[in-house]
């Protein structure tokens, strides 16, 4: 009956939804309502980094719920549990990235950072990478490199250009005409491509040259998933403008983009208003973030992932898997082929282990557990996807 009214009545994403009906989840864990246990290597698409219903984030939305839940609209109140995140984010980022504004999803921040770069620079190109994906809104589809998915769209925002993630010689390409330039740190639905030959901090070079910002979005790749709290801790490259989103909510939904007081600042007047948001810095979600921030940062997770990646790569070695990309536990299996990708994680699902496919690349299946993950959890898991790789034809 439920399956029935959630394809007749929930709008879908795809004509096969993958379709468990969800009883409860903690831990590493999801259950489903035959009671079945599944051990999940997706971790809500990067979303819940401490797993599900991690006492302190669940503790934190509690208290928060029995004080106030919404109770005027952004930026207007003081809110404590706002308050106290975007300064638990500003204490742990460089100076220039002082101050945050928090809004209600990673594209969402997306959609602000590219706001707050038209309104700096007094420009409007915009570059952005072939390939890359930042989210779905019509200004986050603008910079999304996949020309497939947007097409039937348009016309989506004028100005945009693209170059390619990694190329050298694209950098001539970032003008004075530029206004900003947005990369992810390391490529999501590409199959996670992490920058060479300190590409990174060629292009904040030039973008400096030629006076125009550069944002990086963190949203996949931030809170602690990379052995970094930040996965532009590993590149020597500092952003005008950080997008983060997914993690940081401890499985509730947010986004933030973070940037100097005097960038930020020009949000505030000419015009005042200059990006506004009901829901955005909730308390309730905004408790939530501040008890996930806390534990990654005061804890012993975010070294611990660079060890567990060891292990994912100790573990999975097969013919069928060509590469392993990524880094920390942001990773992708690069298969032999899409079909072997499809086999792979479907009748994994049968086996009790969730995966998950990247967005452009058909070959890749993602793993990106929580961060909590133990060393028998990440074995146990290993064992069913070469048990499952060796049982493919």
């Amino acid at each position: 009956m439920i399956e029935k009214q959630f394809l007749k009545y929930q709008a879908q994403t795809t004509p096969h939804p993958l379709g468990i009906e969800i009883s409860r989840a903690y831990g590493s864990y999801i259950y489903n309502t035959n009671n079945i246990v599944f051990l999940d290597f997706v971790a809500g698409v990067s979303a819940t980094p401490l797993g599900h219903n991690h006492p302190k984030v669940v503790n934190a939305i509690k208290e928060q719920l029995d004080k106030y839940m919404h109770v005027m609209v952004y930026g207007e109140y003081i809110q404590r549990p706002a308050v106290e995140l975007a300064k638990l984010l500003s204490d742990n980022l460089p100076a220039s990235l002082e101050k945050t504004y928090l809004t209600n999803s990673g594209t969402e921040a997306i959609e602000g950072a590219l706001k707050l770069a038209k309104r700096a620079t007094g420009r409007s190109e915009i570059i952005s990478a072939n390939k890359a994906y930042h989210g779905n809104t019509m200004g986050s589809m603008s910079v999304m490199g996949f020309e497939e998915r947007k097409q039937a769209f348009r016309p989506l925002l004028p100005d945009v250009r693209f170059i390619d993630f990694n190329s050298e010689k694209d950098l001539n390409k970032i003008t004075t005409k530029t206004a900003c330039v947005i990369l992810e740190t390391i490529q999501g639905g590409a199959g996670f491509i992490e920058p060479t030959n300190n590409y990174l901090e060629k292009v904040r070079k030039r973008c400096y040259d030629v006076g125009a910002l550069l944002i990086l979005d963190e949203i996949q790749p931030g809170i602690g998933r990379t052995g970094k709290l930040f996965g532009f801790e590993h590149y020597n490259c500092i952003p005008d403008i950080l997008v983060t989103g997914k993690a940081l909510g401890g499985g509730m939904p947010i986004g933030a983009f973070t940037a100097s007081s005097d960038l930020m600042d020009l949000l505030m007047d000419n015009p005042k208003l200059g990006h506004i948001t009901t829901f955005g810095g909730h308390p309730v979600i905004a408790a939530s973030a501040l008890a996930t921030l806390k534990e990654v940062t005061e804890s012993n997770l975010i070294p611990l992932t660079l060890e567990k990646e060891k292990l994912f790569r100790k573990q999975l070695i097969h013919p069928l898997i060509k590469e392993i990309r990524g880094k920390g536990l942001m990773l992708a299996l690069i298969m032999e082929s899409a079909d072997i990708t499809n086999q792979l994680i479907l009748k994994a699902q049968d086996q009790g282990l969730i995966l998950f496919w990247l967005l452009f690349e058909p070959k890749a299946v993602r793993i990106t557990p929580p961060l909590t993950i133990s060393e028998e959890e990440i074995i146990k898991g290993c064992n069913i996807i070469l048990d499952t790789l060796n049982s493919i034809k």
